[in-house]
C-alpha cells in the first residue's frame, strides 16, 4: 500500500468514524480538536481490526489479517507503518504516550472470536470484555488526560459495563453468527438453552437471564461511578467525554430492561437527536460543576 501523508491518514480515520454512526461519535464532538483527532484514529483502529475478523476481505484469512495488523502496529511504534490507520496512530501514540501493550491486548481480544463462540463462565467472559472494551478505555485515558490508578479503575469498570450492555443488545445478531456470549454457567442456572437462543426463541428463561446479566452490568456502572466520584474535580471534568458515553450506554441498558423490549427484535438504540441531547446535557453539567 502506498504510504499516505499524516494529514491524509488522519482524514481517512475521521471519515471512517463519522460514517460508522457509532454511539461514541457524538461524545467525540466535545473534545478539543487535537484530542478529537486522536479519538477518531483510535476508533478507526478498533473498527478495522474488528472487521478483520467479522468482515474479512473476500478470500482472506482472518488470522493472516490479524498478523498484518500486528505487524503494522509494531511499525507504528518502531518503524514505518503503511496502513492509513497506523500512519495516523503512530503520530498520536508518540504524542500521548499510549503503551503498545494496550493495542496488543485489543488484538488478542478480537482474535478470541476466531476460537471461541461460547464462554463457560463469567470469569472467562470477563477476559474477553477486558480486552475488547476495558483496554480501549485505558487507551482513551491517555487522550482525555487522567491516568491515575483510580482513573484506570474507572476505565476498566466502564469498559466492562459497556461490553455487557453490547452483549445484551446484540443477542440476536450474535446468534445469527452462531455466537453466544452469555456465560454457559448462567444459561444452565436459569434453564436456558443454546438452541433456544440460536433459534431466536424468546421465553421466560431467557428473559430472566437477561435481567440477571443486566443487573451485573449495573454493578459495573456503579463501580465506575464510585471510582469517578473519588477523582479530583479536574480529573472528573477531563473525563466528560467518557461520562457522555456512560450516559448514552446506560440509557441503552435501561431500554433493554423495558418490559416491551424484544430480545430478538430491533437493536435497542437511541435516536441521533437523543444521543446528541444526552451528550450536551452531560457536557453542560460538567462545565457548571
Amino acid at each position: 500500500m502506498t504510504s499516505l501523508s499524516v494529514a491524509d491518514a488522519q482524514a481517512y480515520c475521521t471519515a471512517l468514524t463519522k460514517k460508522s454512526g457509532s454511539n461514541f461519535y457524538y461524545s467525540f464532538l466535545f473534545l478539543p480538536k487535537t484530542r478529537r483527532a486522536a479519538m477518531y484514529t483510535v476508533y478507526a483502529f478498533c473498527k478495522e481490526v474488528d472487521n478483520a475478523v467479522d468482515e474479512p476481505p473476500t478470500g482472506s484469512n482472518p488470522q493472516d489479517e490479524l498478523r498484518r495488523w500486528r505487524a503494522e502496529l509494531d511499525a507504528a511504534y518502531h518503524g514505518r507503518p503503511t496502513f492509513p490507520v497506523t500512519i495516523s496512530l503512530a503520530e498520536h501514540v508518540k504524542e500521548l504516550s499510549i503503551p503498545q501493550t494496550y493495542f496488543d491486548e485489543l488484538i488478542k481480544g478480537v482474535e478470541m472470536d476466531l476460537t471461541a463462540s461460547r464462554y463457560a463462565s463469567f470469569e472467562d467472559l470477563s477476559l474477553y470484555c477486558y480486552r475488547v472494551a476495558s483496554v480501549v478505555g485505558l487507551i482513551c485515558l491517555h487522550i482525555f488526560g487522567p491516568t491515575s490508578a483510580r482513573a484506570q479503575d474507572y476505565a476498566v469498570a466502564l469498559g466492562m459495563a459497556f461490553q455487557l450492555t453490547n452483549i445484551l443488545r446484540d443477542i440476536g445478531a450474535d446468534a445469527a453468527q452462531a455466537r453466544i456470549y452469555l456465560p454457559q454457567e448462567d444459561l444452565h442456572k436459569f434453564g436456558c438453552t443454546d438452541q433456544a437462543i440460536l433459534q431466536r426463541h424468546e421465553n421466560d428463561a431467557l428473559r430472566t437471564l437477561v435481567r440477571f446479566e443486566a443487573a451485573r452490568a449495573h454493578e459495573y456502572y456503579a463501580k465506575a461511578q464510585a471510582s469517578f466520584e473519588a477523582l479530583s474535580a479536574v480529573d472528573r471534568k477531563a473525563l466528560t467525554v467518557a461520562e457522555i458515553m456512560r450516559a448514552v450506554y446506560f440509557r441503552i441498558l435501561k431500554k433493554i430492561e423495558e418490559p416491551s423490549h424484544q430480545i430478538f427484535g430491533p437493536r435497542a438504540r437511541l435516536a441521533a437527536s437523543h444521543r446528541l441531547a444526552v451528550a450536551a446535557g452531560v457536557w453542560f453539567r460538567a462545565r457548571s460543576s
